[in-house]
Order: structure tokens, then sequence, then C-alpha cells
């Protein structure tokens, strides 16, 4: 039952690809237990928890009782909604001016931890001396969305630099040079192209713009934030997220910081189980950032227009609860590091 749950899955992806663009997602590849090399987004346990280059041997330290796998990638369906639209009543976010259609995917449980951050380090890749491949990481429905070799000089020279540069705030950074008491933490002070990088060698692709705010909105419930119930209630508190609740106030100590992925699971999470998709760390998308939206109408788009900003979502520990909502837009320098700043991938279903 499960093989044909996934196959029609697969074929629901695939049929959308008809007038689409290529389907030439290059995936990174991974040892089964046997020891033969397979496609890494083929690995998946039965209760979706993925077995992908980061995720092989983890220790399971995710979950609000820090004892759950940090490795679960569920399946958002697909659907039709509104970018940047919500339905609560206090008319922030009205206009319902931008259509979009999603195809099915799935969209990892938790951001990218320390824990699985330090595997790809430690494997010596996104640097520019182990960057990836032309056309890695590619959306699987978008055409020319994979890793572009003109990226290469984005990078850091060679792993040691990447370490140090990874500690881009000496009291927020959650980077360490040896493993600690911070592998459940999300993975923060990356920049835009080693995220791409990262989910690329993990058998996956950063999420687009519209599939994130899908995921994060509920879809067709067009929630406030991801676990609004009515969808239109404005109801935030620090059990729902970690965030900036008002001057001289964080939910995390007198400064404010990061919690382990998954602590205010379930009561923060998502209709379709990802957890911290508000608050935490802003998650870097595939998406340009440009303001208005460049199309109207989206199907399974992505602006790739320009290199100068990338699209965040989400919130972080030091934003506010506007900034938490599924709605709201931010932007990041794709080459600059900051203490808000993480990631979360995408795969095929």
């Amino acid at each position: 039952m499960r093989a044909y749950r996934e196959l029609l899955a697969v074929l629901t992806w695939t049929l959308g690809v008809v007038g689409c663009g290529r389907f030439g997602f290059s995936s990174s590849t991974t040892s089964d237990s046997s020891g033969s090399m397979v496609d890494a987004e083929t690995l998946l346990t039965d209760s979706g928890t993925l077995m992908t280059a980061s995720c092989v041997g983890l220790a399971d330290t995710c979950g609000p009782s820090q004892n759950e796998s940090c490795c679960g990638s569920p399946l958002v369906p697909g659907g039709t909604f509104y970018r940047s639209f919500d339905v609560a009543g206090d008319g922030m976010f009205p206009s319902n001016a931008y259509p979009a259609t999603i195809n099915v995917f799935r969209l990892d449980t938790y951001e990218v931890t320390v824990g699985r951050f330090r595997k790809f380090v430690e494997a010596g890749l996104g640097t520019q001396a182990n960057p990836p491949n032309p056309g890695d990481g590619a959306h699987p429905l978008i055409g020319s969305s994979g890793w572009s070799s003109s990226w290469d000089q984005y990078l850091d020279p060679d792993t040691p630099t990447m370490s140090a540069d990874l500690v881009c705030d000496p009291m927020k950074a959650t980077w360490t040079a040896t493993a600690g008491a911070n592998e459940n933490l999300p993975m923060n002070c990356i920049m835009w192209y080693e995220a791409f990088a990262f989910c690329a060698w993990d058998g996956g692709f950063l999420p687009t713009e519209a599939q994130w705010n899908y995921a994060a909105a509920g879809g067709t419930a067009q929630r406030a934030y991801p676990w609004s119930s009515p969808a239109g209630s404005v109801a935030i508190g620090c059990n729902d997220a970690d965030y900036f609740p008002s001057a001289g106030s964080y939910c995390v100590g007198t400064t404010g910081g990061l919690l382990p992925v998954g602590s205010t699971s379930p009561q923060g999470d998502g209709k379709w189980g990802q957890a911290d998709l508000a608050g935490s760390v802003w998650e870097k998308v595939l998406d340009s950032y440009v303001t208005p939206y460049s199309f109207t109408t989206c199907d399974d788009c992505a602006d790739l227009s320009t290199i100068a900003a990338r699209t965040v979502r989400g919130g972080a520990w030091n934003a506010d609860q506007d900034s938490a909502r599924t709605a709201y837009r931010y932007y990041d320098p794709p080459n600059e590091r900051y203490m808000e700043m993480g990631v979360r991938c995408a795969r095929v279903p």
C-alpha cells in the first residue's frame, strides 16, 4: 500500500511537468545498508524519516522532549492558494491578487540543525575547493534553477575558512568547531549559497517562496500563523514560536536566543507537521526578492531574476509577531551571514 501511495505521488508530480520545462533534478547519493549508492531523495523510512547524507547515524535529539528524529520530511499535498494573503480579520494581508498552484512536495519537519550541517562541513563540501556541480539542487519543475558555476566565487575557499566564518556572531552563532551542546539547534550564520549547496547535497532543494508560503499557510486555509485555528486567529505566544514579543522582551532569556528545533511542537506546528515555520530563524527560499511579485499567477513558479537579494520567510527569534505571519516577506543578501538566518529543505514526493 505504501509503495502504491508513493507511486501515485510521483505520478502526480510528474504530470505537473508537462509544459513546465525539465525534470532534471540532480540528486546527491549516499549508501544504503548494503553499501550500494542510491539516490538520496529516495531514502525514506516507512515513517517518512530521511536517511540522507546528513541524517544517517544522526542522534534523535529534536522535538519538544529532544528525543525525536531531526529528519522527518512530511508530504505537502498540492493545491491552489493566494500568496501573501491570510484570512485574519485585522486586514494586514488582504490582497488575493497573486494566486499560485503548487504540486505535491515534501518539506522537512525541522530547520537544518547544526548536527546535520556538520556532516556537510566535515565532508569538505560547500567551498570553492569542492562546490556543487552545475545544475545540482534544481527544482524539478523549474528549468535553469540548479547550481550555477558562477556562484562558486561566493563560497569560502576551504573548509577551515568556512568553519571560522560560520561563527558570524560570538554570542549567537550556533556553529561550534567541534560537536557539543548545540547539535539540535537550528543552523544559523549560513549564506544563501551554502544553504542551496547543503540542500542539493542532501538530496533536496531550496523550496520556492510559493511552496514555503503554501505549507505555512495551510494551503487553502490561508492561516495567519502556521498554527492558527480558526485560520484567521492572530493569537501568538512563546508556546507557539520563539520570537520577539515586545520591546525589551524575548521568548528566550533576556537577550533572546534559539531553542532546539521543535521545542514548541506540536502547538506551533503547521497543518502538515512542519515545526518552527514561524520564529526561530528566517528560512531562505529559492526566489529572488522582488516586490510586488513579478508574476500575477504562478504554477510552480520561482522568480530567478536577480541574485542581489533572496527572499526569506517566517520571522526569527529577534523579529516581532508581524514578521512571523505566514504572509510576511523579507530579504537577505545571498553572500552575507546573519545570526537570525537559517534554512529548511524541500524534496520530491
